[in-house]
């Protein structure tokens, strides 16, 4: 089956060996009789498969025991206020730090400010080429109860190749990441990480699943204000069942961390043969661009992000054009945020390298044809 080559930022591309799983057991699941969407979430059936995708994503990601997996509802931008609600009331002065890179991490500092004291650490934003700032030029709080950070930012196109070290920083405050657009496309050192968070439907699976990694001495700080079925310790303690969980958004990621594992079988690197390919598939698509006077990246090389590449053209008013001839050559979704603007491609774990080389083929052509 010829299928386009999607390059949304998300909901995204998901791998064809997924959705072709997915269809035949639409309507009977493993001999249930039911289809994974009709299943109670109390089920037997259904409680091996979020246990199943529980456990595969721990295995994938190294995950740490003292880690709980939270599998909840209301995207990135929820836990936007749903992590201070439950963190920023470990310090008395109710303080957490925030260092701005870009458009999602400017949207968590802003939600935050409406539990406690959201302080500006640093910020990058509006800087071009856009870039981080040094982690050993952050401003960061005697007493901050947490330090967030958007490790890649979706439309900014930028990325932290590395977590930045509290303590090395002098910093005994817990690590809070936005990674919805880059989880599982690499290795986590989760020895740097307090809480994680990232919306599934970029890298993982269908829109409505969050997934939530959370150290398990930050399970007990919620502030009165949290409603009962955002509070880390009771979603914990329920197995993410305290309320009916995105059941069928649960099942599609489980079939795509099982499919990221039987990539990574037959290397014995693990996640690290999926940032290999993440990086190669990047470089490729840079290459091209640096090389061309036609198109740019405003992104500084330092932190390049591998899954979201904004790229421009000299003249805009080519995009639309260019964006017509891409659909017609079956490379969709390739339009920037409305934000920003140009022209986006985004490169996540289920899109091959033969779709970034239809892309380059494509924009070498329209460059030979209006350069």
């Amino acid at each position: 089956m010829s299928r386009p080559f999607n390059f949304s930022a998300g909901p995204a591309t998901l791998p064809f060996e997924v959705l072709e799983q997915a269809a035949a057991e639409m309507l009977d699941w493993r001999g249930s009789g039911v289809s994974v969407m009709e299943m109670s979430h109390r089920s037997r059936e259904f409680v091996s498969i979020c246990e199943e995708a529980e456990q595969d994503l721990r295995d994938l990601l190294a995950v740490p025991a003292s880690f709980k997996i939270l599998f909840m509802q209301g995207g990135a931008l929820a836990q936007n206020a749903v992590v201070p609600m439950n963190l920023i009331g470990r310090s008395r002065s109710q303080t957490a730090d925030f260092v701005l890179s870009g458009s999602w991490s400017v949207k968590s500092h802003a939600e935050a400010s409406r539990y406690g004291n959201a302080h500006i650490a640093a910020s990058s934003v509006g800087e071009r080429p856009s870039r981080l700032a040094d982690p050993y030029q952050w401003r960061l709080s005697q007493e901050a109860s947490y330090v967030h950070i958007c490790s890649n930012e979706t439309i900014d196109g930028v990325e932290f190749q590395q977590l930045p070290d509290l303590l090395a920083l002098g910093c005994d405050a817990p690590l809070v990441i936005d990674c919805s657009s880059h989880i599982a496309s690499r290795a986590v050192d989760w020895s740097r990480v307090g809480v994680a968070y990232a919306g599934a439907q970029k890298n993982i699976g269908p829109a409505g699943l969050t997934l939530v990694f959370v150290r398990e001495d930050l399970l007990d700080h919620a502030l009165p204000i949290c409603p009962s079925v955002f509070n880390y310790r009771t979603v914990a303690d329920h197995g993410s069942m305290y309320n009916t969980p995105p059941t069928y958004a649960i099942y599609i990621a489980g079939l795509v961390f099982r499919w990221l594992k039987h990539q990574t079988e037959s290397q014995s690197s693990g996640i690290a043969a999926i940032e290999a390919r993440n990086i190669a598939k990047a470089s490729l698509l840079y290459d091209y661009i640096d090389a061309s006077g036609f198109y740019r990246n405003d992104v500084d090389k330092t932190c390049r992000s591998r899954m979201n590449v904004p790229f421009f053209m000299a003249d805009s008013s080519l995009d639309d054009q260019f964006l017509k001839e891409a659909h017609r050559a079956g490379l969709q979704q390739l339009k920037g945020h409305k934000s920003v603007g140009g022209l986006r491609a985004s490169l996540y774990n289920a899109m091959p390298l033969t779709g970034v080389k239809a892309l380059i083929e494509h924009m070498r052509d329209f460059e030979a044809r209006h350069g």
